[in-house]
């Protein structure tokens, strides 16, 4: 299927076919790009096939770097492979390629946890230039932010260690660009994909911070050098770089909801805002035993999942975290935490008819153990309502 897109119109497309057609190696065709060429789930791939040349610039162990001489680009669910690591992960990507009928040395691919009936497509077009991210993605176990305390360092000859991405990007440009215009693509398509988390507010798993992406992500960016259309600049003055982060942002999000649910809708919760700063179900249980004696788990977990989504205290709770942000982020003092973060209690109390918590010593843990004591205050409020 052909896009054609007028000037400014942003079309998405999402394609999910059943399991039933996707049996054994038959080819299922999902899209056609604007450059004619085919892209098609196979087992579980999804594959960008080239009808013409194609520059290439890859993150991939397979054939990564830029490349003018491929033939195709893949993106490969490699949930079902066992016994995979660091050695054979280019090996297994080659075979990967020989089994969708490609040649090892002129194909690129990617490998995640993610499933290809998750694919979201979403493609843009201004003037002659029609830009298209294919995208497969998840945060939820892997999700991670630039700088956040690392897990390895192993120094290894010739090869690194490699995981599958969880955000991968194929990123289709129907232009002709320079080998530097492609490497600045590659990072506009990155702060894209920073920017579609930021915009979902999702949490780093390994810090307090929010997500800028996974720790194993991976992109490939396809460009035509055939086209009479040729640029030099992908950066955010552009066109071409303003085409380039609506049709990431959009997809990755658009990926992220069917893969794992992750969604506005979802995140419009008190405990998924508060989750980064480590408060949780279990820790407000434990101290609510701590602060009323009360041990009745159902009860109060009832009751705090009825006020998970209530609309003060989501919108109250959001600002206070954002607070808790702008203080480790040092844009706040701790007289100005302590100040505005008791204003923010004294309001949400009031709202909730309690007496508010005082947050008397400025600082992270007790900014955090002050919003954690409001929460369970309400909630046993409204357990002792009940009774």
């Amino acid at each position: 299927m052909k896009l054609n897109l007028k000037q400014g119109l942003l079309v998405f497309i999402i394609f999910c076919f059943s399991t039933v057609s996707c049996l054994g190696s038959e080819r299922v065709d999902i899209h056609t790009l604007s450059t004619g060429d085919a892209v098609y789930r196979q087992d579980t791939s999804v594959v960008v096939r080239f009808n013409s040349p194609r520059n290439v610039l890859s993150t991939s162990v397979l054939n990564g770097g830029y490349q003018g001489r491929l033939d195709a680009v893949f993106n490969h669910d490699m949930k079902g492979a066992t016994g995979i690591d660091a050695a054979s992960y280019p090996d297994y990507l080659q075979d990967v390629a020989r089994q969708l009928g490609l040649k090892p040395g002129k194909a690129s691919g990617m490998g995640t946890a993610a499933s290809m009936d998750n694919v979201a497509i979403w493609a843009e077009s201004y003037e002659t230039l029609t830009v298209t991210a294919i995208v497969t993605g998840g945060v939820e176990g892997n999700g991670g932010r630039a700088g956040d305390p690392a897990t390895y360092f192993i120094p290894v000859k010739k090869k690194t260690l490699h995981k599958p991405g969880t955000i991968n990007i194929m990123l289709v440009i129907d232009a002709d660009i320079p080998a530097g215009t492609m490497t600045r693509a590659l990072v506009t398509c990155t702060e894209a994909k920073t920017a579609a988390l930021q915009e979902l507010m999702a949490g780093s798993k390994f810090s307090t911070g929010l997500a800028t992406g996974s720790g194993t992500d991976q992109t490939i960016v396809i460009s035509n050098p055939g086209s009479p259309l040729y640029l030099e600049d992908a950066g955010k003055h552009s066109k071409l770089g303003e085409l380039i982060g609506r049709t990431v942002k959009q997809a990755v999000k658009e990926a992220l909801q069917r893969q794992t649910g992750l969604s506005p809708a979802r995140q419009h919760s008190m405990l998924r805002r508060l989750e980064r700063y480590g408060v949780t179900e279990q820790t407000l249980y434990r101290q609510y035993l701590r602060d009323y004696r009360a041990i009745d788990r159902q009860q109060f977990l009832s009751s705090l999942r009825q006020l998970d989504n209530d609309s003060p205290l989501v919108a109250y709770t959001s600002l206070y975290v954002h607070l808790l942000d702008q203080f480790q982020w040092q844009l706040l003092s701790d007289d100005e935490l302590a100040q505005t973060g008791n204003e923010l209690l004294q309001v949400t109390a009031g709202k909730y008819h309690i007496s508010p918590p005082v947050l008397a010593t400025p600082g992270l843990e007790s900014g955090v153990q002050a919003w954690s004591g409001l929460v369970v205050d309400i909630v046993a409020e409204r357990v002792n309502n009940d009774k």
